[in-house]
């Protein structure tokens, strides 16, 4: 009897001790869920799960601000023996003391976070050759005896041990896995890379992807893998499959050709309540739907999932059966928000439009009044345009909503007499003008409004800060002819494919439109060399240009020969078409902005803004121009903001610093008035967003400098601040 006693004794002992060991493994799992509220870090991308964009530290404020000093600047050796090209978009997190950012050539290291001395660096680079690509945030996932990175270059995520720097190698295949890993066997030879980085929930990393805008665009499946494994864990796939929900909002078998709806900006977490909330982009090809008709559910959503077993809890779409490429452009911002004397936990989003959503974080329904109204129908053969599209009533926009002859550029009589002659090529009047043959104008135009930068959120003001752009873009569309040849006809393989597969950016000419981003390919072999050349039409480069790996190899060949201007080979026409965009009737001139005779916008000032949105009122608390262009304030001018790209970060201490601006600089604001009270000139543009940190006593912001957009030179450097030693 004593021996039974005895050891039911110990077997109770060891249960107890089996529990205590599963709590702590799960309290170390969780450790970067506590992580986010702690004041001395920046363990995820956007500061947290919830994607605030906030700090709780208040060392440096409104009163000492205009002292803050460099307190380090870290290079990543990225241009030591090359002229510098490339960018950095990353928002560095800090935890433990240690920053982990990556660089312009997707290297991936660690710093110590107070003097930026270097403690290890990841170079995929030395056996992986790829076009130059954008990241902007990693991952941390930490539990009993492993603490890991994960940060995605191109098509795969990559697993790193947060302490040494070298992969986890029992993670997928050698410490990767393809984010192809989940989708059809169609998408294996698409392009499908990630920009954002996923979500950690538990043992999970949540995915989504960045896929072409084209004809030839991958699914935009949402995948959560293990984070000890690389195994898929589950899908969710945008485009409905056969039983699925909102199958019916597509034409049948649409999902066997039709991709894109993917999720390339950044997802939000509820950690409460198990959920995700996860913003889509528009189905391919962007700006024509004639193959696509109805709402295309769930394009263009938040789509609410539960992180656990990436079901469905409820979706809402901000534009019905996209024609305007109005992707949701940024990770959601959850917020608990003061209403009619109740506290509501809410879902925001602002818009490519300048609007903000705001939508009841458990149905979402939306919190504030939107009204569905009429927009103009389109007039090209085969395309069905929504009847409706949602307006939200409150918060007003944040940007102006159509450009006509009232809004045209006031800078100078000659700039506005330009651009007056001009707008009457186009049509003009609404937010919603469908594409057109003509050339409608698009405002605000492709990128925005609000970008991928994301809004920030001061929850002791209720004040959601957003920065966007106010410039007119101009869209049109132009058939696709298909030559006829007659039999024993040859043609040039290069032509033909730039043709039909580059020439709708880069021209036919080749000039491309640098004042708009997409570089001339004119003597491109005097700045690239060939393997560059080859490994970016495979693989795509930058925030913009998709890979074509899904042509033959033979196919890229004879493009990259065009290019060059070598000999290439010619072929029987009728070999062509089934890889290259020619299966749509028609596609658009390029991502065409309006400008004046000098370069600047077409439109009135101001061109880039910071916005305060007051949600307890549903009103615009302020609004300032952000950015400058100095030879224009010389000429009396008042300052007009510039191009912007990167998110603002608001603090306890009642500032919001930013950079994002083409004129180089970061800055910070009062966020009770919008008083600008410091700016620093940067190495180089920082098309990224701050972190706020503190490593023993001293808080620090950080800001990578990598350049790159507006025509602005390239840099690879971070630089932090903090105020001077007393």
């Amino acid at each position: 009897m004593k021996m039974v006693q005895k050891l039911i004794s110990v077997m109770c002992y060891f249960k107890i001790y089996f529990l205590l060991a599963i709590l702590i493994i799960s309290c170390n799992g969780d450790k970067l869920n506590d992580l986010q509220e702690a004041n001395n870090s920046w363990p995820k991308f956007s500061g947290g799960n919830k994607s605030l964009q906030y700090s709780p530290l208040n060392q440096i404020d409104t009163t000492n601000v205009m002292n803050l000093v460099k307190a380090w600047e870290y290079s990543t050796g990225d241009f030591k023996n090359e002229k510098p090209k490339g960018q950095i978009q990353c928002n560095p997190i800090i935890i433990d003391g240690i920053l982990y950012g990556t660089s312009p050539k997707l290297k991936l290291f660690a710093l110590d976070a107070e003097t930026s001395k270097e403690l290890w660096v990841f170079d995929p680079n030395k056996k992986l050759h790829l076009g130059r690509n954008v990241n902007r945030g990693i991952c941390y996932w930490e539990g009993e005896f492993s603490k890991r990175i994960f940060y995605s270059i191109g098509e795969y995520l990559y697993c790193i041990n947060a302490e040494t720097g070298k992969p986890i190698m029992d993670f997928g295949n050698k410490g990767k896995i393809s984010l192809k890993r989940g989708l059809e066997k169609r998408n294996k030879d698409l392009f499908v890379v990630s920009t954002s980085p996923g979500i950690v929930f538990d043992d999970k990393i949540i995915m989504g992807t960045r896929v072409s805008e084209n004809a030839n665009a991958a699914s935009g499946a949402i995948q959560a893998f293990n984070v000890k494994t690389g195994l898929i864990e589950w899908v969710f796939n945008t485009i409905p499959r056969p039983g699925e929900f909102m199958f019916d909002s597509w034409p049948k078998g649409a999902y066997k050709s039709i991709g894109g709806a993917n999720s390339w900006a950044g997802i939000s977490l509820d950690l409460k309540r198990k959920m995700i909330f996860v913003p889509t982009g528009s189905a391919a090809y962007d700006f024509y739907g004639g193959n696509r008709e109805g709402d295309n559910l769930f394009a263009n959503c938040i789509i609410a999932i539960n992180a656990e077993t990436g079901k469905r809890i409820w979706h809402y779409q901000i534009t019905h059966h996209d024609l305007w490429d109005r992707d949701v452009p940024a990770q959601p911002t959850l917020i608990t928000l003061e209403k009619d004397g109740k506290h509501i936990d809410a879902v925001t989003i602002a818009t490519k439009t300048g609007h903000v959503f705001v939508l009841d974080r458990d149905t979402g329904i939306p919190i504030f009044p939107v009204e569905e109204r009429e927009v103009p129908k389109s007039d090209i053969p085969g395309e069905k345009t929504s009847k409706t599209q949602p307006f939200p009533i409150v918060p007003p926009p944040f940007t102006r909503q159509i450009f006509d002859e009232s809004e045209i550029t006031d800078i100078s009589s000659e700039s506005y007499n330009y651009v007056k002659n001009e707008l009457k090529k186009y049509r003009t009047g609404s937010q919603y003008l469908p594409p057109s043959f003509q050339g409608s104008i698009l405002f605000p135009e492709f990128n925005g409004g609000a970008a991928w930068g994301g809004t920030a959120y001061d929850t002791d003001n209720q004040l959601l800060i957003v920065n966007s752009k106010e410039k007119p873009g101009i869209l049109t569309l132009k058939k696709n002819i298909v030559k006829k040849y007659d039999d024993g006809d040859k043609i040039d393989l290069g032509s033909e494919e730039f043709k039909r597969n580059c020439s709708m950016c880069h021209g036919i000419d080749k000039k491309g439109n640098p004042g708009n981003g997409i570089p001339t390919l004119i003597n491109i072999k005097d700045r690239l060399e060939i393997k560059e050349i080859e490994s970016i039409v495979k693989n795509g480069q930058g925030g913009r240009m998709p890979g074509f790996g899904h042509l033959k190899e033979a196919t890229r060949k004879a493009i990259v020969n065009y290019l060059l201007g070598l000999k290439n080979v010619e072929v029987d026409p009728h070999m062509l078409g089934s890889e290259s965009n020619s299966s749509l009737p028609y596609s658009h001139t390029g991502y065409n902005r309006f400008y004046d005779q000098e370069g600047y916008p077409a439109i009135k000032p101001p061109w880039g803004t910071l916005t305060a949105i007051n949600l307890k009122e549903g009103i615009i608390q302020w609004q300032v121009p952000l950015g400058e262009y100095e030879e224009l304030t010389k000429r009396g001018i008042p300052k007009t903001g510039r191009d912007n790209l990167g998110g603002p970060v608001v603090t306890a201490g009642g500032l919001i610093f930013i950079a994002a601006t083409s004129d180089e600089f970061i800055r910070a604001f009062n966020i009770k008035t919008g008083d600008e009270v410091w700016k620093y000139k940067l190495p180089a543009g920082g098309y990224a967003t701050p972190s706020v940190y503190m490593v023993d006593g001293k808080e620090f912001v950080v800001i990578a400098c990598g350049g790159g957009k507006f025509k602005t030179k390239s840099n690879d450097k971070y630089v932090a601040f903090c105020l001077p030693k007393k």
